[in-house]
């Protein structure tokens, strides 16, 4: 069939002349974090094993709890490390959209995750309210150091990607949280030894639970209204119709749907009413490019219609999906 093949500035549209006009946005694959995982993996791993060897050595209930803690973060990292993977295999006949959405799946786990650690840390802290227990001595303090600076050096190889994609602002955030609870150790251990104050522990790990609940929630949230096809957050649904409504000739838009394919790629499909235009491709190509440029959506379909009243589109109320 004939096509109109245009490059948009960030990746390709595709007009198809069908009855009702077809668009598609590729955005480029997204960056890789195949080698922050490995190596967050692996240094995680790593402090686990120390930690198990170190706390039998010290008879130390406390180390060998929080390697158990610290292998649920490795858990978290291989969780994402498999959605990311995933999410770069190719679309089959079944799976149209590939694996994309393994990606949602797995920030949404990885938060579930985070959540019962924090309900550890609270269930743990009120524990030692009740019956102040004396922490650990110099051993606990080095390898809780230890965790700092792994847990913070994994999470800076994830940093500069957490704003712009949910998978691997989960698995940055699990490392953040170790590292507080790591600091938090310290903190109260020395603060504890200078002052004799029991309650010094219970009350830091309450402060860094509260912390990293406050952080996850807006994973959690955010990870829920992907998983339910919300727009993402960074996308006005009312300024893309406005947008698609000043589009030449267009004077309606109706049936938009805009919804996450994966936590990096946006798609969204829409009904334009144009009387009397004829089927164009530069007009489609051009409206992916906008969309893409302007909306970072990079998977467009829209339908053209002329607006015959005697054939009415049954989808053009707002309460009809």
């Amino acid at each position: 069939m004939p096509a109109d093949h245009r490059h948009a500035d960030h990746g390709h549209s595709h007009g198809h002349d069908h009855s009702h006009g077809h668009s598609h946005g590729h955005s480029h694959a997204p960056q890789s974090y195949d080698r922050a995982f490995a190596i967050g993996v692996g240094l995680n791993l790593g402090f686990v094993v120390a930690e198990v060897i170190f706390g039998f050595a010290a008879n130390s209930l406390a180390l060998l709890a929080d390697a158990a803690h610290n292998l649920s973060d490795v858990a978290g990292l291989v969780l994402a490390w498999g959605a990311a993977w995933l999410g770069r295999r190719a679309p089959t006949s079944r799976r149209s959209y590939g694996f994309r959405r393994a990606s949602i799946l797995a920030a949404l786990m990885n938060a579930a995750l985070l959540l019962v650690g924090v309900g550890g840390i609270l269930l743990e802290s009120a524990r030692r309210f009740e019956a102040p227990e004396p922490i650990a001595g110099m051993t606990v303090i080095w390898v809780a150091s230890v965790g700092i600076i792994i847990n913070g050096a994994t999470a800076l190889l994830f940093m500069r990607g957490r704003h712009g994609d949910l998978n691997i602002r989960g698995a940055f955030l699990h490392m953040v949280a170790d590292a507080g609870v790591s600091l938090g150790v310290v903190l109260a251990t020395l603060a504890e030894r200078a002052t004799g104050w029991l309650w010094l522990d219970p009350a830091t790990g309450i402060a860094i639970a509260l912390v990293i609940l406050y952080s996850t929630w807006g994973l959690g949230r955010d990870s829920v209204n992907l998983a339910f096809d919300a727009a993402p957050a960074g996308i006005d649904p009312e300024a893309v119709k406005r947008h698609l409504e000043s589009l030449p000739g267009v004077i309606e838009v109706h049936d938009l749907h805009i919804w996450a394919m994966s936590t990096t790629e946006t798609a969204l499909t829409a009904h334009l009413v144009r009387p009397g235009a004829a089927l164009d491709d530069a007009f489609i190509t051009e409206a992916a490019r906008q969309l893409e440029k302007r909306f970072a959506i990079h998977h467009a379909t829209l339908q053209i219609e002329s607006g015959d009243p005697a054939h009415p589109c049954r989808l053009a109320p707002a309460e009809v999906v």
